[in-house]
């Protein structure tokens, strides 16, 4: 279980190390929305590619270590206490924008400049994901309770359509 005092502790590491994090995922979601809305069972994050290095080394000194190696699309860290960080390598382009590598190397997963935003947990500013690329990146597969859960929120939020039936997202909460 990641809770919000974990992500803020997470984050203010990685501030200390000078690197660039942008929270993904369900907590994403709920930095957007300023509240948490459900139970996490780990963090998502985007870091640039090149800090890489200085990442791995924050968190390995907070305890952490690798348990799964997908690079270059993602990677897992985990705590000894079971607490889980997915890890998201981004390479910039001059205007802000970002790719990260996807297993169909021909289709890489697409951040635009305007998608690293700015939310809030426990009433703490923290850099994130944009509702759109939030909705965008929950697409294409057949979603899970957790993912009706957060995009009915994303949509009450912010009016912005997702593809899930309405009916059903509706009746999940």
């Amino acid at each position: 279980m990641m809770t919000a005092e974990d992500v803020l502790s997470v984050l203010a590491l990685l501030r200390r190390a000078d690197v660039d994090v942008w929270v993904g995922g369900g907590w994403g979601i709920d930095a957007l929305i300023g509240e948490q809305t459900r139970d996490h069972d780990d963090l998502d994050l985007m870091h640039r590619q090149e800090q890489e290095p200085a990442v791995m080394s924050a968190l390995s000194g907070a305890g952490f270590a690798e348990t799964l190696n997908w690079r270059p699309v993602r990677f897992v860290v985990t705590a000894p206490d079971g607490r889980e960080i997915d890890l998201h390598p981004l390479v910039f382009a001059d205007d802000g924008s970002a790719i990260q590598a996807s297993p169909d190397p021909e289709r890489p997963f697409l951040y635009p400049a305007a998608c690293f935003v700015t939310g809030t947990i426990k009433g703490t500013p923290v850099p994130c994901l944009s509702a759109e690329q939030q909705v965008h990146f929950h697409q294409g597969y057949e979603p899970r309770d957790r993912d009706r859960h957060d995009m009915t929120h994303l949509r009450r939020a912010f009016g912005i359509t997702t593809h899930f039936d309405r009916a059903q997202v509706d009746d999940d909460l």
